[in-house]
């Protein structure tokens, strides 16, 4: 995802939200530099991970690393011609993944 597009999602009025200014605060760069979601994916098991992106994302190399991380079950759902951005909003194609998903797993 780009900052740009990210930026430009944002200002949509189908992002938008009364509380939020829509700003990025320059001293927190730190603390996102040294956070990671990431450090401990390897603990959610047995826990089922199901981690979906999109196929054009910049960040799909993060669901891809934690894929690699994780232990079983664990499922990567790449969503073909989408960015980060597209998939905010736009279920119709990954509804029936996260629905597949939950009936394997997480019913009795």
């Amino acid at each position: 995802m780009s900052y740009v597009e990210g930026t430009n999602y944002y200002r949509t009025p189908r992002a938008q939200h009364k509380n939020s200014p829509n700003l990025y605060i320059f001293r927190s760069v730190d603390i996102l530099a040294t956070y990671s979601s990431y450090a401990f994916v390897d603990m959610i098991a047995p826990h089922p991970l199901l981690m979906i992106a999109g196929e054009k994302a910049d960040t799909l190399y993060f669901s891809e690393d934690a894929i690699k991380a994780a232990k079983e079950p664990k499922e990567l759902f790449v969503v073909k011609g989408k960015t980060h951005i597209d998939l905010y909003d736009q279920p119709d194609e990954v509804m029936p993944k996260l629905v597949e998903f939950m009936e394997k797993y997480l019913t009795a």
